[in-house]
């Protein structure tokens, strides 16, 4: 039976999730995905095998896995036809089981994924002209209760596994067609080499979808590391950016042990209209904040901070607001840039969106001073998928509903 028992929060105002243990798939099977390296060598060692077979079958297996998007031990050539049943008597390959695929006028795509215990999330990839990026959720729910994001009205559930987090990659890699066809051993320098980011259509990964990251910091740390790692999915860390609402204790031990790009939730320049857009705040102030911005390891002019700021009328979208942001900058000499997002309503939201003229405006203040300040085109809105609008359908639509959605689109075909 799946446990639905929501996650416990110990306050409002410092809302540290507490971790629910993921219910055990019920096949008995021990799920590789999201696994390093040496973990799945020891489990192959204790389910059996030799020292040296077990470091030989792991180097294989999670090179099938990452390089090659296996999910099945019978597709894995190079390892004996006898050995296959083995491994799949005993471990899965898993992926977050796909609800509904949703596609945007725009380009954008929205998958509703399940995990195996029976929760839903979200995941989005967006495409541009020079790169495809994909919006990748932390946690089923979130705690943070942002005023201005639909995401934080659900409860929090439970932390994702490093397995789901690197699954929804997977899962994007899959839809898109981008894993290598043909036989290609282990070793083989030439294959492997192609396997970048280069010509491929999913570049980017933006740790920015349901969920604080650093309330998850070891299942994120854990899946980023496979994300970079070269015989892994082989990702830059220049291309993948990590956004938090301001978690100033994991701020550093981010840039210091995972060095992905800093994003950062800001959406105002004072305490008493940030107390209110993101409540955090009450516990670690701007102050406390921006001084943690300039402390994150490796931020320099090359790899600036992004400072997120939806665009709220008559809250947050003034001149002034723009030239205080813009002294906040200054003051913390900071490396920074500014992404204004003009607010995707939704219902009981509270905000309204900022006429195009104030945003264009405060963009201007902002520029004249020095500091990039783009307006991010909102994406997705038509099928919920644009920032701060992921709230699972599940929701929205109940299951029933959706399974008679997929018998007649069957029945359509």
């Amino acid at each position: 039976m799946v446990d639905t028992a929501l996650m416990p929060i110990p306050g409002p105002v410092d809302p540290v999730p507490i971790a629910r243990a993921v219910t055990p798939r019920g096949d008995g099977r021990t799920d590789l995905l999201g696994l390093p390296r040496e973990t799945i060598r020891d489990l192959f060692a204790a389910a059996g095998l030799d020292p040296r077979q077990a470091k030989l079958r792991a180097k294989q297996v999670y090179h099938w896995i990452y390089h090659r998007g296996a999910t099945d031990f019978a597709v894995m050539t190079d390892i004996a036809k006898s050995m296959r049943p083995w491994l799949a008597e005993r471990f899965a390959i898993g992926r977050p089981e796909v609800i509904e695929a949703q596609h945007s006028i725009d380009g954008t795509r929205k998958w509703l994924l399940r995990t195996s215990d029976g929760h839903d999330f979200e995941m989005v990839f967006i495409p541009d002209a020079d790169r495809g990026t994909l919006c990748v959720s932390s946690q089923v729910g979130c705690t943070l209760n942002c005023r201005f994001c639909h995401t934080g009205t659900m409860k929090l559930v439970r932390n994702l596994t490093a397995g789901e987090i690197v699954g929804q990659v997977m899962l994007a890699r899959d839809a898109l067609g981008e894993w290598p066809k043909g036989a290609m051993d282990v070793g083989d320098e030439a294959d492997a080499a192609s396997y970048t980011a280069d010509g491929r259509l999913l570049t980017n990964i933006v740790m920015m979808g349901m969920g604080e990251p650093l309330y998850n910091f070891d299942n994120v740390k854990a899946a980023l590391n496979i994300v970079m790692d070269g015989d892994g999915l082989a990702l830059s860390k220049r291309r993948i950016t990590l956004s938090t609402s301001g978690v100033v204790p994991m701020m550093a031990r981010c840039g210091e042990e995972i060095g992905v790009n800093l994003a950062v939730s800001l959406h105002a320049t004072n305490k008493q209209i940030r107390d209110e857009i993101v409540p955090l705040n009450r516990k670690y102030g701007i102050e406390e904040l921006l001084e943690a911005c300039a402390a994150y390891p490796g931020a320099s002019n090359a790899r600036r901070i992004t400072f997120e700021y939806v665009m709220l009328k008559d809250k947050n979208d003034s001149d002034q607001h723009a030239r205080e942001l813009v002294e906040l900058i200054r003051r913390y000499k900071l490396p920074a840039k500014v992404n204004l997002i003009p607010f995707n309503p939704w219902p009981g939201a509270g905000y309204d969106t900022s006429t195009p003229e104030r945003v264009r405006r405060f963009s201007e203040i902002v520029f004249e001073a020095g500091i990039s300040a783009p307006v991010r085109t909102p994406r997705g809105r038509d099928i919920d998928a644009a920032c701060g609008q992921l709230k699972t359908a599940a929701e929205k639509k109940s299951r029933a509903q959706r399974d008679r959605d997929a018998r007649a689109e069957v029945l359509a075909h």
